[in-house]
C-alpha cells in the first residue's frame, strides 16, 4: 500500500488552561485570530489562517476535569505538528500496514458562526499511540468543511505572515527521532542537514536538530525545554515583507532581533515558542 505524501495542515501552540493570555500575546504579535471555537472533545481554539496551512492556539477551560486535560501534561509552547490528508481511512490503513503505531480515525467538530448562522466544522484525525512521539503531538487531520476554516477574511495578518515555512524540533538524538518519519513517508522524504535531519513537507519542512544546533540558530531566543530531551521548539513563518513584520511587532510592543534575512521573536514573548519571520 502506498505511503502518504507529507503535506502540512497546521502547527499547534499549547496554551494549557490560559487561552485569554495566549490570545492577547498572539494578537500583539500581529496575527489575525479567528473567533474562539469550542470542540466537542472539550478543548477550545483560535486559529491564525495562512494560505494553505495555519497556526492553532489550543487550551482547555480553567478548572476542567474532563475533555482534553492531556494538554496539561505539556508545558506552554509548540506542541502539535499536523499533517494533512484527504482520506483519513486510507492514511490509517497505509500506516497500519507499514507497522506505524497509529490510532483509528476519530471524528469531532466545533460550531462556526457565519452570517448569523451556525454550522459545524467537522474533522477526522489519525493520531499516534500514546508516547510514540516524545516531542509532542503528531497526527493527520482530514477536513470535511474546508470552507469554514480557510476563509479570506481570516488570512490577512498585520505581520504579513502567509505560510509556515518550517518547524524545528530539538532532539538529543535526531537520527532516532527521524526514523518514525521515514516509516511514515519513506526514506526519500528525509535528508541530512547541519546538526540533524530534515523532512520535506509540501512547500514547508520539519527540521529535527540537536539542542546545540537549535542554540546555534536562535541563541537566547530558544524556548525553555523544561527538562525535555525532545521538544517542538521553533517556527519559521513566511512574510510578505520583513518591514511589515517589524512594524507590526513594534506596534504590539514585541522586542525582536532583526537582520536583512530574518526577524526573530524570543520564545519568552510568544508563549515559549521561538518565532522566526523570513521574506
Amino acid at each position: 500500500m502506498t505511503l502518504p505524501v507529507p503535506t502540512l495542515d497546521h502547527v499547534v501552540v499549547n496554551a494549557r488552561d490560559d487561552m485569554d493570555r495566549a490570545e492577547a500575546i498572539y494578537r500583539k504579535l500581529g496575527f489575525t485570530l479567528t473567533p474562539r471555537g469550542f470542540h466537542t472533545l472539550g478543548s477550545m481554539n483560535h486559529l491564525a489562517m495562512f494560505g494553505t496551512d495555519y497556526l492553532e492556539l489550543i487550551a482547555i477551560p480553567k478548572g476542567a476535569a474532563s475533555g482534553r486535560v492531556d494538554l496539561l501534561n505539556y508545558p506552554h509552547g509548540l506542541n502539535g505538528l499536523v499533517f494533512g490528508t484527504e482520506d483519513s481511512a486510507a492514511t490509517y490503513a497505509a500506516l497500519t500496514a507499514a507497522g506505524v503505531p497509529i490510532e483509528p480515525p476519530q471524528e469531532f467538530s466545533r460550531p462556526v458562526e457565519l452570517g448569523g448562522k451556525n454550522r459545524d466544522a467537522v474533522f477526522r484525525t489519525v493520531r499516534f499511540k500514546a508516547e510514540v512521539v516524545p516531542a509532542g503531538r503528531v497526527y493527520f487531520c482530514h477536513h470535511f468543511t474546508r470552507d469554514l476554516v480557510w476563509r479570506d477574511e481570516w488570512r490577512h495578518h498585520a505581520n504579513g505572515t502567509v505560510a509556515v515555512a518550517r518547524m524545528v524540533i530539538a532532539d538529543e538524538k535526531p537520527a532516532g527521532a527521524a526514523e518514525l518519519y521515514r516509516r511514515m513517508f519513506g526514506a526519500e522524504a528525509m535528508r541530512p542537514i547541519e546538526g540533524g535531519e530534515s523532512l520535506t513537507v509540501g512547500n514547508s519542512r520539519v527540521d529535527i536538530v540537536t539542542p546545540a544546533e537549535l542554540q546555534r540558530q536562535f541563541g537566547a531566543a530558544c524556548p525553555d525545554a523544561h527538562g525535555r530531551a525532545s521538544y517542538m521548539a521553533a517556527l519559521t513563518l513566511r512574510s510578505t515583507a520583513l518591514e511589515r513584520t517589524a512594524r507590526a511587532l513594534k506596534a504590539g510592543g514585541i522586542d525582536a532581533t532583526a537582520d536583512k534575512q530574518r526577524i526573530v521573536v524570543p520564545a519568552a514573548q510568544a508563549l515559549n515558542a521561538t518565532l522566526e519571520f523570513v521574506a
